[in-house]
C-alpha cells in the first residue's frame, strides 16, 4: 500500500491561499485571491479539489494543478459565505452564510439546487454523518437541522438566546453534537433516532472551556478510536484538547500569539493542524501536546486551514 498523499491548504486575510508540504513545512504552491477574504477551506474526498468559501462566492480550485484560476465559481449566496463541505461521495456540496441561507450544489450540474432559510447570518453548517441531514448554528442563536429527504426543517433548538453559534461538530458515528459560542461555552448533545427518521437532541453536558471566544470546535475522527476528544480553538491564543469521556481537560495547546481560528484533525487523530491570526498554522502531536512544526508564508491572519490526509473512497 503506498502511502496517501497529504493535502494541507491554508488560507489568510493576505488574499492567498497556500499549499504546504506537512512534513518540510515548505509551502509549494500560492493561489492568489485578490476578490475576497477566504472565510473556509475544504477539501474533496477524492482530494481532487479545493473549495474556497468567500465573499459572496465559492469557487473550486484544482488540488493537482498549477492554474491560479478556479475550475468553477459557485455563485447564488449573497453575503460572506461561512461555511463549506462535501457529501461522502463528493457528490454534492453544501454551504452557510451570512445572508441567512444553507444551500446545497450539485457539483455535477450549474447551479444551486436547495435553498433552507435561517432567518440570521449562519457561522457553521455539518453534515450528520447518515449523509441526510444538515446542521447549522447562527448568529441569534438557534440550531437547525435540516433534513434533506422531507425538505425541511425537521428540529431547532437554542441553547443561549442572542448567544451566536460560531461552530458545530458531530462525531463520526452520529452519536454527539457540540455547539460552540461567543461565551466560550459548548454545548454537547446526544443525538437520539426515534422511531421517526429525526434526530433528537438530548442534553448531555455544558462546557466551559475558555473564557474568550471559541472560534472552532472539533470532535476527532473515527481512526482515532477508542480514544474520543474535542478540540476548542480560541481567541485566547490556546487550543484545548477535551478527553469526551467526562469532558476532562487532557491538554492545552500553547505557542500560537493571537487568535486561533481554526483546526483540523489528521485523519488518525494524532495530530492537528491549526491556524491563527499570528500569520502562522501549526501542526500539533496530540501525544505530547507541542508544536512541531509551523508553516510560515502569510503576511496576515490565517484564518482557515484544510488537511486531507486520509485515503480516497474507492471508485464504485
Amino acid at each position: 500500500m503506498s502511502q496517501p498523499t497529504v493535502i494541507l491548504a491554508t488560507a489568510s486575510y493576505d488574499h492567498t491561499i497556500r499549499f504546504w508540504e506537512a512534513k518540510s513545512g515548505r509551502c509549494y504552491r500560492t493561489i492568489q485571491y485578490p476578490d475576497s477574504q477566504v472565510n473556509r477551506l475544504e477539501i474533496t474526498p477524492d482530494k481532487r479539489y479545493l473549495a474556497a468559501a468567500g465573499n459572496p462566492h465559492i469557487r473550486l480550485f484544482d488540488v493537482n494543478s498549477n492554474s491560479p484560476q478556479p475550475v468553477m465559481s459557485y455563485d447564488s449566496h449573497t453575503n460572506n459565505v461561512m461555511a463549506v463541505g462535501f457529501q461522502c461521495d463528493g457528490n454534492w456540496m453544501y454551504s452557510g452564510s451570512e445572508d441567512g441561507t444553507v444551500k446545497i450544489w450539485d457539483l455535477r450540474a450549474p447551479g444551486c439546487q436547495r435553498e433552507y432559510e435561517s432567518r440570521a447570518a449562519v457561522n457553521t453548517v455539518v453534515l450528520h454523518p447518515n449523509q441526510t441531514e444538515l446542521i447549522s448554528g447562527d448568529q441569534n442563536g438557534n440550531i437547525r437541522v435540516w433534513d434533506l429527504t422531507a425538505n425541511s426543517c425537521s428540529c431547532e433548538l437554542v441553547p443561549e438566546v442572542d448567544t451566536a453559534v460560531r461552530s458545530l461538530t458531530v462525531m463520526w458515528d452520529g452519536s454527539l453534537v457540540v455547539a460552540a459560542n461567543n461565551h466560550g461555552t459548548c454545548y454537547v448533545w446526544r443525538l437520539l433516532r426515534g422511531t421517526q427518521t429525526m434526530t433528537n437532541f438530548e442534553p448531555l453536558h455544558k462546557l466551559q472551556a475558555h473564557k474568550g471566544y471559541i472560534l472552532k470546535c472539533l470532535l476527532s475522527p473515527e481512526f482515532c478510536e477508542p480514544h474520543r476528544y474535542l478540540a476548542t480553538a480560541s481567541s485566547d491564543h490556546t487550543v484545548k484538547i477535551w478527553n469526551v469521556d467526562g469532558f476532562t481537560l487532557e491538554k492545552t495547546l500553547i505557542g500560537h500569539q493571537r487568535w486561533v481560528w481554526d483546526c483540523v484533525f489528521s485523519v488518525d487523530g494524532a495530530y492537528l493542524i491549526t491556524a491563527s491570526s499570528d500569520t502562522t498554522a501549526r501542526l500539533w502531536s496530540m501525544s505530547s501536546g507541542e508544536d512541531i512544526k509551523v508553516y510560515q508564508g502569510h503576511h496576515k491572519a490565517t484564518i482557515c486551514c484544510a488537511l486531507h490526509d486520509g485515503a480516497e473512497p474507492a471508485t464504485s
